[in-house]
Order: C-alpha cells, then sequence, then structure tokens
C-alpha cells in the first residue's frame, strides 16, 4: 500500500473523541494521542455567521415550533446521512474484495488505489439493493441520495473520515469520491426543508466554507490535495441539488474558512479577556 493511501486509511482511526457537554459555547474534540482542544468546524461557521443571516435564523428560532422543527430536520438527516454512509462503506468493501480477486487494484499517479468503474458500479447496486429502510420521515431524502450515489460515484476514496488542523478545528467529512468525470472529491450530504432556510444565500456560502475546512484539514493529515468539492442536498422529493466547487472555488473556501477561524478565536479570546477582568474587580 502507498504511503499517501496509509495516511487516508489512518483517517478511519478513532483520534478525536467529540465532546457536547464540557464546553457550553458549542462542541469540542479531543485528540486522544495529544489531549490537545480543537472546536468543530460547524461551531466556527455558527459562530462567524453574516450578522444579518444570524438575525434572521435567531428570528426564525423566536417561532413556537422552531425547536421541534429543528429536532425533526436533525433526526431526518442524521437518517439520510446513516443510508448514505451504508451503501459507500459496504460499496468499498465489495469493490475492494472483488478488485483484489481479479488483481485489478490499481494505484493512481496521486498515490491512490482503484478499482475498475465498473467492479464499483457493481458493488454500488449491490449495496444499494441491500439498504435497510429508512423510516418514513427520511425515506425521500435516503432515497435522493441512494440515487446521486448511483449516478455519480465511480470510486470510493474514505467514508466519514475525521480530521483536525493546527488552525484550532476539526470534523468529520462525509466522504471523499471520484465522481463522474472528477477525481479526489470532498462530498458532503446535506438535506433540506424548505422551512428551514432563514437565509439560502448564507447558507450555501456556509457549505462552502465548511468544505474548505474539510480540504484543509485532509491536506494537512494527508498531503492529499482535492481536485473539487461537492455540496449534495437532498430533498424530499426528486433528485438531490448538486453544488460543485472547482479546486479555484475550493482554494477561495479555504482561505474564507481560516479566515473565519482566526476571527472565532480572537472573539473567544477577548470575551474570556473581559470575564477575568470583570472577576478580577
Amino acid at each position: 500500500m502507498s504511503d499517501t493511501q496509509d495516511k487516508l486509511a489512518a483517517l478511519r482511526k478513532r483520534t478525536l473523541l467529540r465532546d457536547d457537554t464540557t464546553d457550553p459555547d458549542g462542541r469540542i474534540y479531543k485528540n486522544l494521542e495529544t489531549g490537545e482542544i480543537y472546536h468543530s468546524v460547524t461551531r466556527i461557521l455558527q459562530s462567524t455567521m453574516d450578522p444579518e443571516a444570524k438575525k434572521r435564523l435567531d428570528s426564525w428560532l423566536q417561532r413556537p415550533t422552531s425547536h421541534q422543527d429543528r429536532n425533526m430536520a436533525a433526526a431526518r438527516g442524521t437518517l439520510a446521512h446513516g443510508s448514505a454512509e451504508y451503501c459507500l462503506k459496504l460499496g468499498q468493501r465489495l469493490a475492494r474484495k472483488a478488485a483484489n480477486n481479479r488483481n485489478s487494484w490499481k494505484m493512481g499517479e496521486d498515490g491512490l488505489y482503484r478499482a475498475p468503474k465498473a467492479i464499483t458500479k457493481w458493488a454500488l447496486e449491490k449495496s444499494v439493493s441491500s439498504a435497510p429502510k429508512v423510516s418514513w420521515s427520511a425515506s425521500g431524502f435516503a432515497r435522493g441520495l441512494r440515487g446521486w450515489i448511483l449516478d455519480h460515484v465511480t470510486n470510493i476514496h474514505a467514508v466519514e473520515f475525521s480530521g483536525y488542523h493546527p488552525a484550532g478545528f476539526a470534523g468529520s467529512a462525509d466522504a471523499f469520491l471520484d465522481i463522474a468525470g472528477t477525481k479526489n472529491v470532498i462530498v458532503d450530504f446535506k438535506t433540506t426543508g424548505k422551512s428551514l432556510h432563514a437565509d439560502m444565500e448564507a447558507q450555501t456560502i456556509n457549505y462552502r466554507d465548511q468544505l474548505g475546512g474539510y480540504s484543509l484539514m485532509l491536506t494537512y493529515l494527508t498531503g492529499i490535495e482535492a481536485n473539487a468539492g461537492a455540496i449534495v442536498t437532498a430533498r424530499r422529493s426528486g433528485a438531490p441539488v448538486t453544488t460543485l466547487l472547482d479546486r479555484t472555488e475550493l482554494s477561495k473556501a479555504e482561505g474564507r474558512y481560516l479566515a473565519r477561524c482566526e476571527r472565532h478565536f480572537d472573539t473567544l479570546n477577548a470575551d474570556r479577556s473581559l470575564i477575568e477582568e470583570s472577576e478580577a474587580l
């Protein structure tokens, strides 16, 4: 196995402990090997939202049913993500086994191994056909993601990989795939209920910058530079909406995310200094 493939495979190991309770301001991750603390990718996105978008979101949250709606959306998203994860992980195992048996598992110039596209297609068809049923509330979303996977994925490099970055953030990305016509794409699956999107433009910026964070993590830990990013947004019915970022757009998202990290920690440190000063009085 190549050094690059080894480093990518290492991202599947449990080296980060997610903690949603210790810090009242949001989710953190603790590195089990070094003890270092990282703030989650999404926490940083939330703390650095556009002020007008945050104002509209806060207004939406004042509605009597907002928290119930948000919890339902989160549960729906978890089920749809779980279905996509099952299909990709099983498809990856089936493709690897079949390619090894046929001695057709080949390493590319980028140091990553790939099965023939026909084998990956067969493996994904098998995994999708055997996927457990999802409850009715999420069935349409899960069906859309499964259909997208069958139509677009040509190779599976990593599924649900975790990582961190010295800028102070950590998180877990949905997948690192080859999709039709493009190799080495970071993919993030989303679900959308129209009423939950108080500001679609601001939300799209958040999603793009989130991919930028994941791309930075991947490069820092493996040396792999993603060629593109894809935001795949599933709906209750119909095909998912796919937003593609080419390498230039992904690089811009990386830069924006690093700037947001700096603002996040500058604000956090300033707030803590004020608290310490008030306690000292």
